[in-house]
């Protein structure tokens, strides 16, 4: 039984070593990209190990030694990727400081993917009426969500209906108008995106986009190279906006990926969970495996009023509801995260990898738009 333990407690560490190097590699295959996802899990399985392996086997050699600093080298670098994302960090979107913030002034999004083959449609509704958010984004919403969601457009008059049954579909339901609203198929024909632009109560419009591009698992996609030339394309578009903007949606990516970080220098957009918390929203079946998938990014123009994890809806993704302060004067106050000096470049990689990636000949796929 020693013997056992003591291969338990080495494998567990070496587990932990070996899922930190793993994502350093460049492939983007999804046996690669996959380990970009349980940070905070290895972290801690790097740390039992640790703790372990010192308790019941050290015995101060060279090779002891190499593997407790190892270790302890996993757990800095991990610590590294997770640290934005604690109550350590600064929060890089400020509440705002209206203590009784003017309504007009106010942006309140629910996002919800729903899963597809999920049935607990009163429940949702039932979310949906107590938070009475201004717009609601459902993704992997077919045409038999539409139809249960049809009494929602009482209150919300304005609707984007993208029904599939892929679990692509999308819908978007506002009490605010809407105009000027596009689809995009950006590499894949069935992978929608959606960019419109919502009118507050004080008069301005705001650019807002949904997304939902696929994962990099089996069954969907053998790598994450579509999935991260949507979010650098979107990332791109945004740039170019002269509006206040607000991009939602389950990005299947987790918030410190290297996709991410680069959607964010390259939008100038900010993340309203760093400096606060993770908001995990996936899986909602396994507390254990959670990370971070569903996302709302905004400009500078926006303070925020309040952020939280809805409670569960049936689907194996959380709802999250976040309320924002339009305040455009203070914009200045709060920086974007600064390009680093290859980003337009690594840019313009992502994107092109993407775009031949679509172009395969075994894929029905149409091209960028």
């Amino acid at each position: 039984m020693a013997k056992v333990g003591i291969f338990f407690i080495k494998l567990l560490a070496l587990l932990s070593i070996l899922f930190s190097l793993i994502p350093l590699m460049t492939a983007e295959e999804w046996y690669v990209r996959v380990f970009d996802f349980p940070r905070l899990q290895v972290f801690f399985l790097a740390l039992a190990s640790l703790l372990l392996y010192y308790i019941f086997i050290f015995h101060k050699r060279k090779r002891g030694w190499l593997l407790l600093s190892a270790l302890i080298g996993v757990m800095v670098y991990q610590s590294y990727n997770i640290y934005p994302y604690t109550f350590l960090a600064p929060q890089q979107v400020e509440y705002s400081e209206e203590w009784e913030p003017e309504p007009p002034a106010q942006l309140s999004v629910l996002v919800a993917n729903v899963l597809m083959h999920n049935h607990d449609y009163r429940q949702f509704l039932a979310l949906v009426g107590s938070q009475e958010a201004d717009m609601v984004l459902t993704l992997e919403s077919d045409s038999i969500w539409e139809e249960q969601l049809a009494s929602l457009e009482a209150d919300y008059p304005y609707t984007i209906k993208i029904p599939k049954s892929n679990t692509y579909g999308m819908h978007l339901y506002s009490k605010l108008p809407l105009r000027n609203t596009k689809i995009m198929y950006w590499l894949d024909r069935d992978i929608p995106s959606l960019k419109t632009y919502v009118q507050l109560r004080n008069g301005r419009w705001v650019e807002f986009h949904g997304v939902h591009p696929k994962p990099p698992v089996p069954g969907e996609a053998g790598n994450s190279r579509r999935r991260d030339a949507e979010i650098v394309i979107i990332a791109n578009r945004v740039a170019k906006s002269e509006y206040p903007v607000v991009v939602a949606g389950d990005f299947n990516d987790v918030a410190w990926s290297k996709t991410t970080r680069l959607f964010l220098q390259v939008s100038g957009l900010l993340d309203p969970r760093i400096g606060r918390g993770f908001y995990n929203t996936f899986h909602a079946n396994y507390p254990l495996f959670r990370w971070p998938l569903d996302h709302v990014f905004v400009s500078p123009h926006f303070k925020l009023l309040e952020m939280q994890v809805l409670p569960g809806i049936g689907s194996d993704h959380f709802p999250v509801y976040i309320n924002l302060s339009f305040e455009p004067g203070e914009k200045g106050e709060q920086p974007v995260v600064a390009p680093e000096e290859d980003t337009a470049e690594e840019a313009t990689q992502t994107i092109k990898e993407g775009i031949e990636d679509a172009k395969k000949p075994e894929d029905d796929t149409t091209g960028l738009e």
